[in-house]
């Protein structure tokens, strides 16, 4: 998985911005995005295949980049970010989770009301959740379609990968809504070799699926994969796949994905407010970053990340000083970014400008 040879990014070579700026910061460096997004889309097969993930940087400003760039779909993981890319103009938007809540179900369809040139796709793994959505989409427009979730043995969400999933598939082909199947992969890891090993004895158990229909006059299209496999579906079968956390990258991928050559563009940019023997103690706590990752493991460090509380960390330390500001690189950036409404941007023309971002609207 990792390549003993490769040096990881670290941030201390990343300029600092001069301003009055509160701490702790999310910090996005706009050159490093770019360069992911040309990485990602050479590594997919070309820009009409990438469905990248909103949920990795819940920014208008990277889909209005994407848009710019080619990129013409988009997975969702809550209705405010299928919102927020239908305002920022993307047209083919996935909301990539089973739910089986009438209230967001109804949500999602009023933005098919109000943007009638989008087309906007939802999804089901069973045959209740089917009965909810068929109820709310009794009166629903046209531009709205379903795809079904398969379970390629995460073990998370999906309709196993048989005949159930064939039924599920035919009901909703019946009322004129059926788009295809949806494998969001995340188990799969290893060496590139044994990660594309398990890819393509599952896609040909998704072959399968697809070749039935197809026999029965029902076409229907895929979108698969995530960071570690998006690369390796083959074109043949999978229309559309969707990397997860190419956009700021992070101090797991940057390792364990060496070959993609990722370059980590988002940091927590932080404060030494005391200094003790052998630590130091910063105004990042864990509600500053990666919160799903254990406190000692939140962000890379040369050193142990000795305790985290909600507004402080300390870190071993021997030269630090108070005042000093410094960057921290994320373990999981997708979950950073969730935590804050601003990003302080470093443009490509070299200047710093706060940018929106969702924060945790759902």
């Amino acid at each position: 998985m990792s390549n003993p040879s490769y040096q990881p990014h670290t941030p201390s070579s990343r300029p600092l911005p001069n301003d009055l700026v509160a701490t702790p910061c999310f910090v996005v460096f706009e050159d490093g995005v770019r360069h992911n997004l040309r990485q990602t889309v050479a590594a997919c097969g070309g820009v009409e295949r990438l469905m990248p993930h909103v949920k990795t940087h819940r920014a208008p400003w990277i889909v209005e980049l994407l848009l710019a760039h080619g990129v013409t779909a988009f997975k969702c993981a809550t209705p405010a970010e299928v919102e927020m890319v239908l305002a920022t103009g993307g047209k083919n938007v996935t909301w990539a989770y089973p739910t089986v809540n009438s209230f967001h179900i109804h949500r999602f369809i009023e933005c098919a009301r109000k943007y009638p040139d989008a087309e906007l796709t939802g999804m089901v793994e069973s045959e209740r959740g089917l009965e909810i959505w068929r109820t709310e989409l009794r009166n629903a427009p046209a531009n709205v379609h379903l795809w079904i979730d398969l379970d390629p043995g995460l073990g998370r969400t999906g309709i196993p990968i048989n005949d159930a999933a064939l039924t599920v598939a035919r009901s909703v082909h019946a009322f004129g809504r059926f788009a295809g199947w949806h494998i969001y992969d995340g188990h799969i890891n290893g060496s590139r070799d044994e990660r594309l090993n398990q890819v393509l004895a599952l896609a040909e158990r998704v072959r399968i699926l697809k070749d039935r229909l197809n026999c029965e006059k029902i076409e229907s299209e895929v979108v698969a994969g995530g960071s570690y496999t998006f690369n390796l579906w083959p074109l043949s079968l999978a229309r559309f796949v969707s990397p997860g956390s190419w956009t700021y990258s992070s101090a797991q991928h940057d390792i364990e994905l060496a070959d993609l050559e990722w370059r980590p563009a988002a940091f927590v940019m932080a404060t030494v407010i005391s200094v003790h023997k052998n630590t130091a103690t910063l105004d990042a706590g864990s509600k500053a970053i990666s919160p799903d990752k254990p406190l000692t493991e939140r962000f890379r460090w040369n050193g142990r990340i000795i305790m985290m509380n909600e507004e402080h960390v300390v870190l071993e330390s021997s030269d630090l000083r108070v005042g000093d500001r410094i960057f921290l690189l994320p373990q999981h950036a997708c979950t950073t970014a969730y935590m804050y409404d601003t990003a302080l941007v470093k443009t490509v023309s070299g200047g710093w400008e706060h940018r929106r971002q969702l924060g945790c609207a759902r």
